[in-house]
């Protein structure tokens, strides 16, 4: 059988190529990973996600997929072994549905959180409490929001998990404390120092560094 061809396209600091990233290794799928510049796009990148115009995209054999969620999705049905995915389609759909939660409704107020200022600021730490607040009620006493293992909510809520927990401290946010979310404190603990996690994660020094020169000034 002939060796596949799976190429990764993605920016070093976006929790949105680390989240295929994470999805390959769990599944030990070999990939060579393709650094993009999103200031000067590639044309093979445009060529391959030409709608979006954005990473990441996964090429199976020469087959762009894009948007992350889709890509992990589809590692999942490729590769079927070690499944990011519950098996049972009610199950399958519970995931589907927290994952768009996290995606749609936990990850813009999070930014804003962040890099916003004044009335805008208060108004998204208030919002990204009451949704950091349904996320910890949904994990609930599981290990992982997979259950035992590691699943999809898991993997695409690497933001709050190591991105948030990272910049909070430096940018002077007190949002996600042991004291307001045990459990999701609990959680973070445990999933970055999960084997397939830890080694997919920015170096955290230089991501501070290049997020709060590129949003913290705009936030002045």
């Amino acid at each position: 059988m002939a060796e596949e061809e799976v190429k990764l396209f993605g920016v070093w600091a976006s929790p949105f190529s680390r989240r295929v990233e994470i999805a390959l290794t769990m599944k030990g799928v070999k990939y060579e990973y393709i650094e993009e510049d999103l200031t000067n796009k590639s044309p093979l990148l445009l060529k391959y996600n030409p709608v979006h115009k954005k990473i990441p995209v996964l090429v199976h054999n020469g087959k762009p997929i894009a948007e992350s969620v889709v890509i992990i999705e589809y590692i999942d049905e490729t590769w079927k072994h070690n499944p990011i995915l519950p098996q049972h389609p009610y199950d399958r759909a519970l995931a589907r549905f927290w994952a768009n939660f996290i995606d749609e409704k936990c990850l813009p107020v999070l930014w804003n959180s962040m890099w916003s200022k004044g009335k805008e600021r208060e108004t998204a730490i208030g919002e990204a409490c009451e949704h950091l607040k349904t996320l910890e009620n949904e994990l609930g006493d599981n290990k992982f929001f997979g259950g035992e293992e590691i699943g999809l909510v898991d993997i695409v809520a690497n933001f709050i998990g190591f991105w948030l927990v990272a910049l909070q401290g430096p940018i002077g946010l007190e949002l996600l404390t042991e004291e307001k979310f045990p459990k999701l404190c609990k959680w973070t603990h445990e999933y970055v120092n999960h084997t397939a996690i830890k080694e997919n994660f920015p170096p955290k020094d230089k991501l501070i560094e290049v997020l709060s020169a590129r949003y913290g000034a705009a936030s002045q």
